[in-house]
């Protein structure tokens, strides 16, 4: 999903009554042709928390028998795409051969470096009854001395992502370490990404982290005297020991990790260099990168 949307960023002044919460981004959503689509990263005001440099809420898409998402091979560089489903089920094919369906609870780590090409899509046992797609997109920038490594392709069935409870509190460690748990998902450099669901009224010391940000998918939470609605991201402080409180039950996601130097982007390339990007965008008009095994039919052209 690679066409941005919109976004109001509200930003909270760093004050005794705003405590931890630096900045409050609320997205607008946007129908992308049946589902929508929320993006909390990039924003004018923030580019990047940690490495991560695009966040996309997407869904609940409810969809027609005969209908479903549709995305036609399209080319990375530079980055690392992290896909993470709440419901159904997205078909993925990439130009290294890989051939995944990915489902509720899995990861799906797709390192693009130096260039790697992909569909999403549905196989026609889903999209032949009525159904429902939901989760996130994360992009994480790869750092300087890796942007250009070879293409890889990884998948983690939800087995293998660890979980525990915190204070009664479920919680998945997606990425890096957190709650005495680490994640087996590769990561480039100080990574981390957790889920937690709460019930009303619980309460959640977040994990430390040189930058970090919260993100509410499901309900409510309070920071300190910082509401922070559905559908925000807060982005946090570097003050440690960080208390949320859920204001109803509330489906949250935790990113962060270690602060990256300024990265470009523009569609689907992150670079550290905007001449690489150049490059990039004249290899696809002049198809040099590789087709998609299986899915080679079509294909995004670069936006004019």
């Amino acid at each position: 999903m690679s066409n941005l949307a919109s976004e109001i960023e509200l930003e909270c002044q760093c004050t005794e009554e705003c405590g931890a919460v630096e900045l409050l981004l609320q997205p607008k959503d946007r129908d992308l042709g049946g589902f929508s689509v929320r993006r909390l990263l990039p924003t004018a005001r923030r580019k990047m928390v940690g490495p991560w440099i695009f966040f996309d809420h997407m869904g609940p898409a409810h969809f027609a028998a005969g209908t479903g998402i549709n995305v036609r091979p399209h080319p990375h560089i530079g980055i690392a795409t992290v896909t993470y489903l709440f419901e159904g089920e997205i078909l993925h094919r990439d130009s290294l051969g890989s051939l995944q369906a990915i489902r509720p609870g899995d990861i799906n780590l797709m390192v693009a470096g130096r260039g790697i090409v992909h569909s999403e899509r549905e196989r026609p046992a889903i999209t032949q009854t009525d159904h429902v797609l939901h989760g996130l997109q994360l992009w994480l920038a790869l750092p300087e001395a890796q942007e250009e490594i070879e293409p890889a392709f990884y998948h983690y069935p939800e087995d293998e992502v660890p979980a525990t409870e915190v204070d009664g509190i479920p919680v998945r460690v997606m990425m890096g370490s957190a709650y005495g748990q680490t994640s087996p998902v590769k990561v480039f450099a100080d990574t981390l990404y957790v889920e937690a669901w709460l019930q009303p009224g619980q309460r959640l010391t977040l994990p430390n982290a040189p930058e970090r940000a919260v993100y509410v998918a499901k309900g409510a939470l309070k920071a300190m005297d910082t509401d922070i609605p559905e559908h925000a991201m807060a982005v946090l402080s570097d003050q440690h020991g960080v208390v949320v409180e859920a204001v109803r039950e509330t489906r949250l996601a935790i990113i962060g990790g270690e602060p990256f130097d300024k990265r470009y982007i523009e569609w689907n390339f992150v670079s550290s260099r905007k001449e690489r990007i150049e490059q990039a965008k004249q290899d696809w008009k002049d198809g040099r990168f590789e087709k998609v095994p299986g899915d080679d039919k079509e294909f995004i052209p670069l936006p004019e």
